[in-house]
């Protein structure tokens, strides 16, 4: 049961994407793991300390582990846009 952290919120193991505060499988290796996240949108104006020159329609997306609630990564997005899709690859067994 080995795992290979692979940022500071993922891990890799079995042949899965996992959570690294609480090992939840999110999806399997060598593709997308985000939508299996759950996601959290708000604009960027909305935020604390948005300028007023922030453009109204630019999204914070933040994807959290749907077990723990650990927030995992985030990403700005137009309204529509798709997700940016981490894919973790995994070659000859070592992600």
């Amino acid at each position: 049961m080995s795992r290979r952290r692979i940022s500071q919120t993922l891990t890799a193991g079995d042949g899965h994407v996992r959570c690294g505060g609480c090992d939840h499988a999110l999806a399997p290796v060598n593709g997308p793991w985000k939508q299996a996240a759950a996601l959290s949108e708000r604009t960027v104006a909305s935020l604390p300390g948005a300028g007023l020159g922030t453009d109204p329609t630019v999204m914070l997306r933040q994807f959290c582990c749907p077990a723990c609630g650990a927030l995992l990564d985030t990403e700005t997005a137009l309204p529509g846009d798709p997700f940016l899709d981490d894919v973790v690859v995994v070659r000859d067994g070592t992600p």
